[in-house]
């Protein structure tokens, strides 16, 4: 596997100015190894889901003038996108690593997924650990731990994904920088691997399959 974990380097690409010299060194440093997790992680999530996994890694070619401030890989069953379904990626900002099981604003059955996850609240809110870690915006690094959630909270969070157009949910854990260095390769994996085991019931509750 072309994965030997992450270092300074790789964290340090988005202290780098510029779109061009940015997307230069994120292209040599980090693309590769999210290659590298991706080949690694798409089989372990096609078994755990039941759907074949197809890997996406960020090009960020939308962007003109700001550089990217964080990357990542995606998995979901479509070779062809992940915004528009239920996803999982694995990424870095500058201050962490973030692993996340993902609805986005553009998926269409947002709304009936949210109302799945209303009907399955009390198991959703018995069995994320409480160290992992909830976000309503996939593009702020802020995340709000689950242990401080009451289950009127993430009710709220999924109703608002039944009624609110830009609504966004994200569910997992995060690593920071210093740590995930620390973990190299082998011991991040593990922490990858135990992270999805956790929140492919997820995936199962807003695919309809558990």
């Amino acid at each position: 596997m072309d994965f030997n974990g992450f270092t300074n380097e790789d964290f340090d690409v988005f202290k780098i100015n510029g779109l061009e010299a940015r997307m230069d060194a994120l292209k040599s440093t980090i693309r590769p190894k999210l290659e590298g997790l991706g080949d690694y992680f798409a089989p372990t999530l096609s078994t755990l889901t039941g759907d074949e996994m197809f890997v996406h890694v960020a090009k960020h070619a939308r962007r003109t003038i700001n550089p990217p401030k964080d990357t990542w890989v995606a998995f979901a069953n479509n070779p062809r996108g992940y915004k528009m379904l239920p996803h999982f990626q694995i990424g870095l900002w500058n201050t962490h690593l973030f692993i996340w099981f993902a609805v986005i604003y553009e998926a269409p059955q947002k709304e009936i997924i949210g109302t799945r996850f209303t009907k399955k609240a009390a198991k959703i809110f018995k069995e994320i650990p409480k160290d992992f870690v909830w976000s309503l915006d996939h593009m702020k690094p802020d995340t709000i731990p689950h242990k401080n959630l009451s289950k009127d909270n993430l009710l709220s969070y999924f109703e608002r994904m039944q009624n609110v157009k830009k609504a966004e949910l994200l569910c997992g854990y995060t690593i920071d920088r210093e740590k995930t260095i620390e973990l190299g390769s082998e011991g991040l994996i593990r922490q990858i691997e135990d992270v999805f085991n956790k929140v492919s019931p997820l995936y199962k509750i807003a695919q309809n399959s558990k």
